[in-house]
């Protein structure tokens, strides 16, 4: 239960009247100019002028990926000659979904990413070395430079991967701050280590965490989290953040949850009936984009599942705040009778010394099961390691998924496809 003082429900009743506005504005702008809501408001029946306040919100339907996937072009709400930026979603719940910017869309995504990397702490004084993908049409790429930029702060674009690149230039431009993926930042110690580099020696103090999980829900460092910590002394900054809501929940100093910005987004986590959630209580993150002009989205259901928090956070800021993502709705995987969902998977595996990289594959059987395969990467192909591993995922899981052992090579060709711009962890060939 939250607990606020007046100014605080002061704020909060600003922030309400403030979203409130921008929801009569966003129902207006696309039911001029939206084909997909034109269609969905006159299918439906809804009196646009009857939604006032975020709680008749309820009375418009979710909007799924599937919409977005089949009729991609029927939410593009402005003429293709104000387009200056296409970019698109990694596919990772199915195929890859074009998502349209404006000039207005690009700056309200330079001042979502400003917002967020001040949030971690970030100040015009930091060097970022951005050891993620910047082309392929990765929005996150392009609004993480944008953010630094307006932050005022120097910016290394190096991309991802190749371990010995990235040292040598952390110690020839000696950045501030990274932003990678935390395996990556794994692989970052694992090389240093054997190269004889002392990392805190380093000019890095800090790293913002994308595209996994680095959390407990009860706020500790996962295993991933732990890991890098215990051999590097900097600050973990998590971030969530999805293509279609072109906004980022980002981790203060405190590290307690992503931090909301109402004035980008409404947000909702709803449960199996599409009802809101209690806090605490995990529910799939559902979105409104406020100011959006190419693409807008209303009560889109992003398929993550998260928990969220009401009360005042130690910093100071009074919104609500995001878990990391528990699972993802589409992925959740029923094996001889247990959920699992692939983030708690992960961790499970990222505990182990034996293993030093993986990828799970789930598959349906001849009577439309779920299969779960691992491919591993162990440290030593012995009979030994593969004894300590399955007793260990059997022990941890109370089953026993299949595990197919790989070479280097072999695990990155299963990671890295042609098209892909990260490593791909989860595979999904169910029917």
């Amino acid at each position: 239960m939250a607990i606020l003082g007046e100014r605080d429900h002061q704020l909060a009743d600003a922030q309400t009247k403030m979203q409130e506005q921008k929801l009569q504005e966003l129902l207006q702008y696309v039911s001029q100019h939206s084909p997909f809501y034109k269609e969905l408001f006159e299918k439906h029946h809804i009196d646009i002028s009857q939604i006032k306040t975020l709680a008749d919100l309820a009375a418009i339907p979710t909007t799924t990926k599937e919409d977005l996937h089949q009729r991609n072009n029927d939410f593009l709400c402005v003429p293709t000659e104000k387009v200056v930026e296409y970019t698109s979603t990694s596919g990772t719940l199915g195929g890859p979904v074009t998502i349209a910017l404006t000039e207005n869309d690009l700056s309200r995504l330079a001042d979502n990413e400003y917002n967020s990397f001040s949030c971690a702490d970030g100040s015009k004084d930091d060097i970022y070395q951005l050891m993620l993908t910047l082309d392929r049409q990765f929005m996150a790429g392009i609004a993480y430079y944008s953010g630094i930029r307006k932050l005022g702060a120097g910016i290394i674009r190096l991309g991802p991967g190749v371990p010995a690149l990235q040292w040598e230039t952390i110690q020839r431009l000696k950045p501030t701050a990274i932003v990678a993926v935390p395996s990556f930042i794994l692989k970052l110690i694992g090389f240093a280590k054997e190269a004889g580099i002392d990392i805190n020696k380093t000019s890095v103090k800090k790293a913002i965490c994308i595209g996994e999980n680095i959390r407990n829900t009860d706020f500790s460092l996962n295993i991933l989290g732990r890991k890098i910590t215990e051999s590097w002394n900097i600050h973990l900054y998590s971030t969530y953040a999805s293509t279609e809501m072109q906004t980022a929940f980002t981790e203060c100093a405190e590290g307690r949850g992503g931090h909301y910005q109402p004035e980008l987004v409404i947000v909702e986590l709803l449960d199996e009936n599409d009802k809101h959630v209690e806090p605490y209580t995990p529910g799939e993150v559902t979105i409104t984009t406020l100011g959006v002009e190419g693409m807008p989205l209303l009560r889109y259901k992003t398929g993550d599942i998260c928990m969220y928090y009401d009360e005042p956070c130690a910093c100071g800021r009074t919104s609500l705040r995001l878990s990391s993502i528990m699972g993802r709705k589409k992925q959740m995987i029923k094996f001889k009778g247990t959920t699992l969902y692939p983030p708690a998977l992960f961790d499970l595996l990222n505990e182990r010394e034996e293993i030093l990289d993986f990828v799970v594959e789930v598959y349906s059987n001849e009577i439309g099961l779920d299969q779960v395969l691992i491919y591993v990467l162990p440290t030593e192909n012995t009979e030994e390691s593969d004894h300590q591993i399955r007793a260990y995922l059997q022990a941890r899981l109370r089953v026993s998924p299949h595990i197919k052992y790989v070479t280097a090579e072999e695990i990155q060709k299963i990671q890295f496809s042609e098209a892909s711009r990260k490593a791909i962890k989860f595979i999904d060939k169910r029917t």
